[in-house]
């Protein structure tokens, strides 16, 4: 690197470090950066020790043709975000996977939806598009329409069959699970590679339901747009309906009122409860021990009905909408939950107590599934898989939204990263969102519970803390329309830790390691 490339880069870290102490009103700094620029700067972005959270495409942005790259940086305990503008040339750029290893799995995205050549990275294979997609089709094109697809194996191209990696040694051998699975969960492929029946490698392959939300939006009104948010991850229908409509009223400064805010913040929190009762049976399931099991489904079923109760929704569908809320929630309903909620208390601690005083379901759930904490940052691992390593992290803390700045939220951590670290901190979470909701309830007062959105142009960001971690939602209006819509899941990054949990596990450990983590099939295949 020469002088004046190296002194123009210095410049360009020292402006993306002043950017994150920065205090602008919508917590998004946006650094376009030239195409040298940008190869220079991306080796030194790990110094300092920011995170590639989103990496996405889009075309025609603000009148520039082609492609402009936006790599979404965060900096653990600064709120700003910061967002490197890199728009191309043509159809090609240069991987930075080798420096951001989250990048990976972005990049073949990108590849996938745009065409967009990384030419120089590491893995080249297809992503959300199968062997069966058109060669050369790319559906996030602005030159692509909605409409039926004809899939054919005689138009793939021979170098773009799907090659899994290939363990070889004495003994080794091959375990293929899925995509099709028992029950009704969508499906997913596991690789195993196993020697007896202990995992040296896993490999996971999803999108096998790609649905094209992302594009479905393209040419939406935003208040049309909500119910595709709604549909991303049935049991995450609250979580991305809030970050939708917090990006649309972000772009429109749009003042929700206190009143909507309060009930958005209690049924957010009664969705991360019902997920996490979930999660705490499910691991119980998986060891067999179906009497421990049952008393947290009992309980999640009562959350459920409360739900509906509130809503009419038990996942808490159609209640969202840009300004607020659909319907206010009467007042009568929320006291008999927060009657309720000490009752359940009570019945939840001594749920817990029974697991942890049962040594045949702890014995199965220490030491099972590492991950190790040196993982979370390189992959953006979040939620309770990185709290439970340590980590201290929570998008409700460090990029607080509605009223979440009104509360002490504790980010709940454990530090051995295995399924009973994940377990108690999904167990502590749910008795912190508890306190959230009654407190909620006790400060709530009538009022409006919707705000008038004035549709503006523009983009935006939001970042809300689902049951499973960040989910991201970033939306371009243009002309009153959705021009670009990118969704990014906390699963979408998740799923990536099991390929490492895994590993030194025996093969019937992995349901118990999968169900600790909870990840999405639906809200990372869009």
């Amino acid at each position: 690197m020469d002088n004046d490339s190296l002194k123009t880069t210095n410049l360009l870290l020292n402006k993306i470090c002043q950017a994150y102490f920065t205090r602008p009103a919508a917590n998004e700094v946006y650094l376009p950066v030239s195409e040298s620029d940008f190869r220079e700067l991306v080796p030194l972005l790990p110094e300092i020790e920011v995170i590639l959270i989103s990496l996405f495409c889009v075309e025609n942005f603000e009148g520039s043709a082609g492609f402009t790259l936006f790599y979404v940086l965060e900096k653990r305990r600064e709120r700003n975000i910061v967002i490197l503008q890199r728009h191309l040339e043509g159809a090609e750029a240069v991987s930075v996977a080798e420096y951001l290893p989250s990048a990976g799995w972005f990049e073949r995205e990108i590849h996938d939806g745009f065409g967009i050549e990384f030419s120089d990275a590491v893995d080249k294979r297809r992503l959300f598009l199968h062997e069966a997609y058109p060669h050369g089709f790319h559906p996030l094109l602005k030159s692509f329409k909605n409409q039926d697809i004809t899939p054919s194996r005689k138009s793939i191209n021979a170098t773009e069959n799907y090659v899994f990696k290939e363990v070889k040694g004495c003994g080794v051998y091959q375990i293929p699970v899925g995509p099709v699975h028992a029950g009704i969960i969508e499906p997913g492929h596991f690789r195993f590679s196993v020697i007896g029946e202990t995992i040296f490698n896993l490999e996971v392959r999803m999108f096998y339901k790609h649905r094209g939300l992302e594009k479905l939006a393209e040419g939406k009104k935003p208040g049309e747009t909500v119910i595709v948010a709604e549909t991303i991850s049935g049991d995450e229908s609250a979580a991305n309906a809030a970050a939708f409509c917090l990006a649309v009223e972000k772009i429109a400064q749009c003042r929700v009122p206190e009143r909507a805010n309060y009930l958005r913040t209690i049924l957010l929190e009664m969705e991360r409860i019902y997920s996490h009762l979930g999660d705490l049976a499910g691991m119980n399931v998986d060891v067999a021990f179906g009497v421990g099991a049952s008393d947290f489904l009992i309980l999640r079923e009562e959350i459920l009905r409360f739900n509906d109760t509130l809503t009419g929704s038990r996942f808490l569908k159609n209640i969202f909408c840009l300004g607020g809320l659909k319907k206010d929630i009467p007042s009568k309903s929320l006291l008999t939950l927060n009657k309720y909620l000490d009752i359940f208390r009570n019945r939840l601690q001594r749920a817990n107590d029974y697991i942890h005083r049962t040594n045949s379901a702890i014995d199965r759930f220490e030491t099972t599934g590492i991950i190790k904490k040196e993982l979370i940052q390189p992959l953006n691992i979040t939620g309770p898989a990185a709290r439970a390593t340590g980590v201290e992290i929570d998008n409700r803390v460090d990029h607080p939204y509605g009223i979440y700045h009104l509360f002490e939220i504790t980010k709940r951590t454990a530090v051995n990263g295995d399924v009973l670290a994940r377990f108690d901190v999904k167990m502590a979470e749910i008795l912190d969102s508890i306190d959230i909701i009654q407190k909620s309830i006790s400060a709530l007062k009538s009022g409006s519970i919707i705000a008038e959105v004035v549709i503006k142009d523009g983009y935006g960001m939001a970042l809300v803390e689902s049951a499973r971690g960040q989910n991201l939602h970033w939306i371009y209006v243009k002309n009153g329309m959705i021009d670009r819509y990118k969704i990014r899941t906390a699963s979408f990054c998740n799923w990536q830790s099991i390929e490492h949990a895994v590993l030194g596990n025996i093969v019937p450990d992995f349901p118990l390691i999968n169900k600790s983590l909870n990840l999405s099939y639906a809200g990372t295949d869009l």
